[in-house]
């Protein structure tokens, strides 16, 4: 499964690589040889997919199938026009700490196109599936992006974008009317609201994965796409600096951006959505993660995610090879 997936990325990459220009691969604190390679986008420039199976697919996603509330996050600010932008995020299984990112840009002919990616993610500790507050835990489904920030300047986003000092602030507080949200005092909210300086470097550069939009306790806060440390998150996806940069420069609201993050494959039993749940508790350090059962629409974005990976060596006349 893993090998299929390594596959994929380099038939991705190499779609890319005539277009792009390569940049360096991901700086962490732990050597990646297998890391994907990653490309610098150029819009305009890199010719469509000319995979309308995979166009179809993409379609699918852009639409929303498997978001958190059930809605594509058309709730969510700035979702209201057609999605031209997103972020695919998929792992072989739920319990994966790390996953592939690859973004897309659908061109005015309609088709896709990998302007950024494939690169190597972190995801939480606790890998995807139902967000929860105080558990290490990606959500999984498909969810706008709306407003991004950081402690270093402007990149060139058309995001809405704040550069943050020492009193910007995540509400994270269960009790807060402000409840996931940012907002801007001296002191903190309470609970686990985090200082978005102080956090440190990880917040040089982000976006808010606007996954629950309705703001209700206890679905978890403060869940974005920032810079990586190199270890795993505590819910949040993370990459490499520079790519970050790049993605911010290249998102764009007009675009309705979307992030997709899911299971490219069928899991094993203790993953895979509907099975029986852990028994263990969600904090405890170790233990499996908890099932996606949880997560409206799982099934079918598990199901997309796998056509999504098993299509592109297929039209390539590479399927036989992933033994």
């Amino acid at each position: 499964m893993r090998l299929l997936g390594l596959l994929v990325i380099a038939v991705l990459a190499a779609i890319v690589g005539g277009a792009g220009q390569s940049v360096a691969a991901p700086e962490t604190t732990t050597p990646e040889t297998s890391t994907p390679g990653t490309s610098t986008p150029s819009p305009g420039t890199t010719p469509g997919s000319g995979m309308p199976l995979l166009d179809g697919i993409l379609d699918q996603l852009a639409g929303g199938t498997g978001s958190d509330d059930g809605t594509g996050g058309a709730g969510a600010p700035g979702a209201g026009g057609p999605t031209s932008q997103m972020i695919v995020v998929t792992a072989p299984k739920a319990s994966d700490t790390t996953a592939t990112l690859t973004a897309f840009d659908r061109g005015a002919d309609g088709s896709w196109k990998p302007v950024i990616g494939p690169t190597k993610a972190y995801l939480g500790s606790l890998g995807m599936g139902e967000p929860k507050d105080n558990v290490h835990r990606t959500p999984q489904g498909t969810f706008p992006l709306d407003q991004a920030f950081g402690r270093a300047e402007n990149p060139g986003t058309k995001m809405p974008y704040r550069k943050v000092d020492q009193q910007d602030w995540w509400d994270s507080n269960m009790k807060s009317p402000t409840y996931n949200t940012h907002v801007r005092q001296p002191q903190s909210p309470g609970g686990d609201s985090e200082n978005l300086y102080n956090s440190g470097p990880v917040y040089d550069y982000a976006v808010n994965i606007a996954h629950n939009p309705q703001r209700t306790p206890g679905r978890a806060s403060a869940m974005f796409l920032h810079v990586t440390n190199g270890e795993p998150t505590m819910g949040c996806v993370a990459i490499e600096r520079e790519l970050m940069k790049q993605i911010l420069v290249w998102l764009d609201p007009a675009k309705s951006p979307k992030i997709t993050i899911g299971v490219n494959q069928g899991a094993p039993a203790g993953d895979a959505p509907g099975a029986t749940p852990q028994t263990a508790p969600d904090t405890t350090p170790g233990t499996t993660p908890p099932t996606t059962s949880g997560v409206p629409g799982a099934d079918v974005l598990t199901g997309l995610l796998s056509q999504l990976v098993g299509v592109v060596p297929a039209l390539f006349g590479l399927g036989g090879q992933a033994g």
